[in-house]
């Protein structure tokens, strides 16, 4: 019974840093950007948009459908590199617990 009271301490151990881990990526910013800069969204660690910078070229009604899609491919470049950050952060936590496929923190 020992082993199950040392596994239970460290189990709680585990979740209270990822708790950490998940408070601290919600505060990080990540930005991705699309046509060579003209575009740019920042995302929290959640993916919430908190921030969106255009270049000013880009606001002519001719160019609407190409803004439309840079600000698309902005925000998916963002939440790709805010995905790999949270990968990143909880890589480090479990120590390179081998997880089985498919499965992911936080659960």
């Amino acid at each position: 019974m020992k082993n199950l009271g040392q596994m239970m301490k460290q189990a709680q151990e585990l979740q209270s840093r990822m708790q950490e881990v998940q408070e601290r990526l919600e505060r990080a910013e990540v930005t991705g950007v699309s046509g060579g800069g003209m575009v740019s969204v920042t995302l929290n660690g959640k993916g919430e948009m908190r921030g969106l910078k255009i270049d000013p070229s880009l606001l002519s009604a001719d160019e609407a459908e190409v803004l439309e899609d840079l600000i698309v491919a902005a925000h998916n470049d963002a939440k790709g590199r805010a995905e790999a950050q949270t990968q990143e952060e909880m890589a480090k936590l479990t120590g390179g617990l081998n997880l089985p496929p498919g499965m992911k923190l936080p659960f």
